[in-house]
């Protein structure tokens, strides 16, 4: 196994792990937890369930931490591909590493609160899961501009299907447009998210695509250096 397809497959190994814990946190903790329109529900979910509230902040930093990771190696991925697209795609998914730092902190605020009570705790409670929320509802302008570069790359170097490469470039688009819609149009809400699919899509080939193949076999170790002309003397 030569440099390159190691590291693809560490890269997809970390998307992986990034891909696990924001199911696990978004789609199975965080629906036991919060109840729209509720904040007495909600606190007595984080009361009666507090190791499951505990979980759902470590699952956040779970995708912290692996969000950085996959960040950093996809810049050691495609540096060598086109360098500012590559700074691009490490510098958004800090961006987005960042976002879930702060929810994570809402989060475990939120069951300090439910622990030991300030002021009105479940109203309290209620807004520290709403502002979570929102925060990361705004960060899909992010998750979707990391997509961008990283189609690029995918169509520059050749390493992997061109057609993987427009999807994320277009997914990552409509991600960033969703995040609009979703306070432009709040009646427009099944749009937002039909926008968003192309990008899920584009995230699991991509993540499938690095841990089982890496790279196309063809593809060098490195991608090849930029030729530079050296400009033929004229004779006087």
């Amino acid at each position: 196994m030569h440099t390159l397809t190691r590291t693809a497959r560490m890269t997809g190994l970390f998307y992986l792990g990034n891909a696990i814990t924001g199911v696990l946190g978004f789609l199975v903790v965080r629906p036991q937890l919060f109840v729209a329109g509720d904040p007495d529900a909600t606190l007595a979910n984080l009361v009666t369930h507090d190791s499951l509230a505990r979980a759902g902040v470590a699952l956040e930093l779970g995708m912290v931490v692996t969000q950085t990771l996959a960040a950093v190696w996809f810049h050691r991925l495609f540096r060598t591909v086109d360098s500012v697209a590559a700074s691009g795609i490490a510098a958004f998914g800090l961006v987005n590493a960042i976002v879930g730092l702060v929810s994570a902190a809402l989060l475990a605020t939120a069951v300090e609160v439910s622990v030991d009570p300030v002021g009105d705790v479940a109203a309290n409670v209620q807004v520290l899961y709403l502002v979570s929320d929102s925060l990361w509802g705004i960060g899909a302008l992010f998750f979707g501009l990391w997509l961008v570069p990283m189609g690029w790359c995918v169509l520059r170097s050749g390493w992997m299907p061109r057609v993987l490469g427009w999807i994320l470039v277009g997914g990552g688009a409509g991600y960033v447009l969703s995040a609009f819609i979703r306070y432009l149009a709040p009646d427009a809400q099944v749009v937002a998210e039909a926008l968003a699919y192309p990008a899920s899509v584009g995230e699991l080939w991509m993540v499938s695509y690095l841990l089982v193949r890496g790279v196309r076999r063809q593809a060098p170790d490195e991608a090849p250096l930029p030729i530079v002309h050296t400009p033929t003397p004229v004779a006087n």
